[in-house]
This record gives structure tokens, C-alpha cells and sequence, in this order.
């Protein structure tokens, strides 16, 4: 087990659109179960790869709760090719923005195209929570943070208490 360091916003490598992989091997798979190793250190229920600095386009979910068996979802190469025509009011957070939270609208149910962990294509219909988590990590993939999603004054206020906060940081370790 690996822990990845999650890269906290504002970062330029958030911003990033990712690369297609092109066949998951063991590198891959072993890549894939440090992420979710370090997403549930971090108490989280999605990461995606630019997150920790990788430029794949790879994610992985796990919305079990506290008290359930962890039911983790890898995708490599995600694509969501179906969304309801309802939408879904949610609060959100993330590993990279963390202790910050803001209500996003996204469509309630989706499918979701991918590679499994063992190189093989599927189809996921997703709902709820977990449909909510796979969208906020595709939009990784593509650059775009939960905090892209609301009014630009929120994601300012977000985002400059992020700076301070780094500053904060870097200037106690020096």
C-alpha cells in the first residue's frame, strides 16, 4: 500500500486534461488500488488520477458507507454516454478543495462506459450518491473542479482561503 499525496487547489495540475490509457496491465491495477488507498485514508468516496498528479484518465469510486462491506469501483477511461433528464441538487466536497463544500446540480442517474481492473469494457447505470460521485470525477479528468459549477464570486471566496491557507502552510514549515 502506497498513500499518494492528494493535490490540494488552487494547482495547475487539477487543471489538466488527461491521457487515455491504453491497456491496463499491473501498473495500472497497482496504481489504481494506491489511489483508493489513499482516498479512504482521506475519508473520501472518489479520486481521480489528476489528483494525485497523474495525467491517466483514471478514476475510482467507493460510496459504501461507514458501517457497509467497501464496494470500490475502478474505471479507466470513463465515459458517460447516458444522463437523466432530472436533476439533482447535492452538496459537495472534495479531497483537493478540502473542508469546503457547495451545492452543485447534476443529473440524477447516468451511465457510464469504461475499462474494469481487468482490461475488460463495461457499463455502469448509476443513481444518487454514486451517480453524483462518478460525474464530480470525470470532471476531473477534463480540468473541472465541483467549484467550477458554481456562481464565480463563491468559487473566488473558495479559492483565495485555499491560497491563504497554503501560505499559511508552507510558511510554518519553513
Amino acid at each position: 500500500m502506497a498513500l499518494l499525496p492528494i493535490i490540494i487547489a488552487p494547482d495547475p495540475r487539477l487543471k489538466i486534461t488527461t491521457e487515455p490509457v491504453e491497456t491496463v496491465d499491473d501498473e495500472v491495477r497497482q496504481f489504481m488500488d494506491d489511489m483508493l488507498d489513499s482516498m479512504h485514508a482521506a475519508n473520501g468516496i472518489g479520486l481521480a488520477a489528476p489528483q494525485v498528479g497523474d495525467h491517466r484518465s483514471i478514476i475510482v469510486v467507493d460510496v459504501a458507507g461507514k458501517d457497509e462491506e467497501p464496494d470500490p469501483i475502478r474505471m479507466v477511461n470513463p465515459e458517460i454516454v447516458w444522463v437523466s433528464d432530472q436533476d439533482y441538487l447535492h452538496e459537495e466536497g472534495c479531497l483537493s478543495l478540502p473542508e469546503y463544500y457547495a451545492d452543485v446540480v447534476r443529473p440524477e442517474a447516468v451511465r457510464v462506459r469504461y475499462i474494469d481492473g481487468n482490461n475488460k469494457p463495461q457499463e455502469l447505470e448509476a443513481e444518487g450518491l454514486l451517480a453524483i460521485c462518478v460525474q464530480h470525477e470525470i470532471d476531473h479528468l477534463d480540468g473541472i473542479l465541483f467549484v467550477d459549477h458554481i456562481s464565480s464570486l463563491k468559487r473566488n471566496m473558495i479559492l483565495r482561503k485555499l491560497v491563504k491557507a497554503k501560505r499559511l502552510a508552507e510558511a510554518e514549515s519553513a
